[in-house]
């Protein structure tokens, strides 16, 4: 019974797991400098690359203000850097197709958090507190047969 007892304790102290060390992240900075990252909101996609530098923001081939016109758009783009703490700090250079003016925006700014993040793996935290880092999967509902819309019935006539 004594060696029993004996083995069930020494097999407690090997399972027992044994504490790792905590590597912090690496940054991911290809040979330009540059962080890349993909963000993505309904349809559109957004291939972003940032790198330290005065702030200039380049979508498409043209000014940040040119290409997102409205004040709501700027601002949700720049929203990780305000959050982060770096605004003005980088240069913005991203390409987006697909969705709308808004879905665009969004690909921006999550593509902008990820980016972010893989220059600073420190700012991860604070990001990821502010929801910049989930990807918004929602997405339009596809219309049903039979139906106006995805879920609105035909206006009902009962002659």
């Amino acid at each position: 019974m004594a060696q029993g007892l004996e083995a069930l304790g020494s097999l407690q102290k090997s399972a027992a797991p044994q504490p790792q060390e905590i590597v912090p992240a690496e940054p991911k900075i290809d040979a330009q400098g540059r962080a890349y990252a993909t963000g993505k909101r309904k349809n559109a996609i957004a291939r972003v690359w940032i790198k330290p530098g005065a702030g200039k923001f380049t979508v498409n081939g043209r000014e940040v203000g040119v290409y997102f016109a409205r004040p709501v758009l700027r601002m949700i783009i720049s929203q990780p850097f305000l959050v982060a703490g770096r605004l003005g700090q980088f240069d913005v250079v991203c390409t987006v197709n697909g969705g709308g003016l808004s879905g665009q925006a969004g690909a921006v700014r999550h593509g902008i958090s990820k980016a972010l993040t893989y220059y600073e793996p420190p700012l991860r935290s604070v990001l990821k507190a502010g929801g910049f880092l989930t990807r918004d999967s929602r997405v339009v509902e596809r219309k049903k047969y039979g139906r106006a819309k995805a879920r609105r019935s035909f206006q009902f006539s009962k002659r």
